[in-house]
């Protein structure tokens, strides 16, 4: 029997436009679902800001989300995901699902070992990722390291250029030769997984964008949330102040031309 919700929205909210990468996952997993993503341009990137000032961008994220009616929230930002989540999970009666969980259990499943982590100088600080794969397998040596320029490039369309290359090898190069497995913690970072596996040719990376998607197939199935249905679902995004270079990256990411609603009162 199918759950009362289940022709309600996915909801999914991003700090950019990194979780773009997080829903073209979903669309391919679930055509038939509507989607209503949020990007929180206006105070993009959650990187760099307290723990304090992420937890209430976080609860205004979702409760704007909740207005739009959604079955289920997605936590896309890996910066939310570890330093917000763990507070502000129970105060909500709809699923959320964030994107740690899932790229740690693909990682530690791996048996690789050594494994990396990459993310923003927020999500790196909460150790988040370090403590959750540790707690998985007690084994795994783990590096971990800050990459903040990435979110910029891929905000700005630069993930393929000679800067995104330049940063590559000065975040990554010292790991040449030292890890077998690499986290990419921050859902901007699938944007460069090319210009990350120039760096590191011989590492396997983890891409949580995939692997949440798979949670929540999983999850929707067991709640009997699925839509159903043959007809494609419908895309809305929303974002809290333009980005120059929306139209392209959402292009690239999604395949689909989307005009998105600017929203003020988030």
């Amino acid at each position: 029997m199918k759950n009362r919700k289940a022709n309600l929205p996915v909801g999914i909210f991003d700090s950019g436009l990194g979780g773009l990468t997080v829903l073209a996952e979903a669309i391919k997993a679930l055509p038939q679902e509507d989607f209503v993503y949020l990007g929180d341009t206006a105070h993009l990137p959650y990187g760099t800001k307290s723990k304090e000032v992420i937890i209430k961008l976080a609860i205004n994220n979702i409760l704007f989300l909740l207005r739009q009616k959604v079955k289920f929230v997605i936590v896309a930002c890996n910066t939310t995901s570890a330093v917000a989540l763990p507070y502000i999970q129970s105060y909500f009666n709809v699923p959320l699902l964030g994107v740690v969980e899932a790229g740690v259990k693909a990682a530690a499943n791996s048996s690789l070992n050594p494994m990396g982590v990459i993310g923003t100088p927020a999500t790196i600080a909460s150790r988040a990722y370090q403590n959750a794969l540790q707690r998985a397998n007690q084994k795994l040596k783990v590096y971990s390291t800050a990459c903040p320029l990435f979110v910029p490039l891929a905000e700005e369309g630069l993930h393929h250029s000679p800067l995104a290359e330049a940063a590559a090898e000065l975040y990554l190069g010292k790991y040449r030769g030292k890890i077998n497995g690499l986290i990419l913690g921050c859902t901007h970072y699938p944007l460069l997984k090319k210009v990350i596996s120039n760096t590191l040719p011989q590492v396997r990376l983890f891409d949580s964008s995939v692997e949440v998607v798979r949670f929540l197939r999983r999850e929707m199935t067991e709640q009997r949330l699925l839509k159903g249905g043959k007809q494609r679902g419908r895309i809305t995004i929303f974002l809290t102040d333009k980005a120059p270079y929306f139209s392209r990256l959402a292009y690239e990411i999604i395949k689909r031309r989307i005009k998105p609603l600017i929203v003020n009162n988030v």
